[in-house]
């Protein structure tokens, strides 16, 4: 899971001198100084919500599992309408989730209440320094997925999962970079796990994110609002024994373009990831996941050139 930051409008003479270099082209400049109003205007990174293998099978009822989430994402490069600027950023994100969930049943249905709640650090530099850094908890996030098809005998499961972002964390709108959003926020996830045999298993899972307004956005108190964003994410998982596994995975999110007082942003989210990982059980009851990945492609907004995952899993 990722965390989406705030926008917050920077004053222009910040801007690096690189785009005024005389040996520019007109149309690098042009394409350089819009790449920057992006990484002033834009969030980190306009995801939905990013899941793990097997987030879609439902533990026992009458089970309690808290999980911790690190998450470390290095980003050298900023692209505008799918090209990238000529110029040298750096932004640097390390994002922590303390995640607690109770599985139970209503109806029955397995139903898994949890609350979520996101920490971390932001670190920009280069030739976006000026972005500044920040620390801070972001928004607490409640969800409570279902499952209408559980059936452990075919290795089959659907399952629903609403999210609900409260507008609780950090949040300065004379700050670039912000881990609260200062508006709701609800994500509305469907997810499909399905094992061929004992050891291949393949997640599909689909997901939007509608957008409340933020009524205090940027130094003047501008409002913000933004479409919904899609999002579709596979994985593929070998099972070598019911503790070990590794799997590869693939996402494409798209959608989510932003108006600010009436003006569209032209900064649609269209970005496509691969990741590589795998999980095991160093304990009866305790689980490690780690992966790592990075961006195939970014239509806006910096990307992502290495990203680290990792996730520590207790069962109680």
């Amino acid at each position: 899971m990722k965390i989406i930051l705030s926008r917050c409008p920077i004053p222009a003479p910040w801007l690096p001198k690189v785009w005024l270099h005389s040996r520019m082209s007109a149309a690098n400049k042009k394409l350089t100084l819009a790449a920057l109003s992006l990484a002033m205007m834009l969030p980190l990174a306009a995801h939905a919500i990013d899941v793990d293998i097997g987030d879609f099978v439902p533990a026992p009822e009458g089970k309690t599992v808290g999980l911790l989430y690190y998450q470390h994402v290095e980003r050298n490069s900023l692209y505008t309408q799918g090209q990238k600027a000529a110029l040298n950023p750096r932004l640097v994100s390390d994002i922590g989730i303390a995640r607690l969930v109770h599985y139970t049943s209503i109806g029955g249905l397995a139903f898994a209440p949890q609350v979520l709640l996101p920490f971390g650090r932001l670190d920009a530099g280069r030739d976006t320094a000026a972005l500044g850094q920040t620390s801070g908890v972001g928004d607490i996030i409640l969800a409570a997925p279902f499952w209408p098809v559980n059936d452990a005998a075919s290795r089959t499961y659907l399952g629903i999962a609403p999210y609900l972002y409260l507008p609780t964390g950090s949040y300065d709108r004379n700050r670039a970079l912000n881990l609260g959003e200062h508006r709701w926020k609800f994500d509305l996830q469907v997810g499909f796990v399905k094992g061929f045999t004992d050891k291949w298993y393949l997640d599909l899972t689909g997901d939007v994110m509608f957008y409340g307004k933020n009524d205090d956005y940027g130094s003047n108190g501008a409002t913000q609002r933004q479409k919904p964003l899609f999002q579709g994410q596979s994985y593929l998982r070998y099972q070598f024994t019911p503790a070990a596994n590794i799997f590869v995975g693939l996402s494409q999110n798209w959608g989510g373009e932003t108006r600010v007082d009436g003006v569209d942003g032209n900064d649609e989210a269209r970005q496509r990831k691969a990741s590589i990982g795998g999980g095991w059980f160093i304990g009866p009851k305790t689980q490690l996941l780690g992966a790592i990945g990075h961006d195939l492609y970014v239509q806006n907004g910096f990307k992502e050139n290495a990203r680290i995952n990792l996730r520590l899993l207790r069962v109680f």
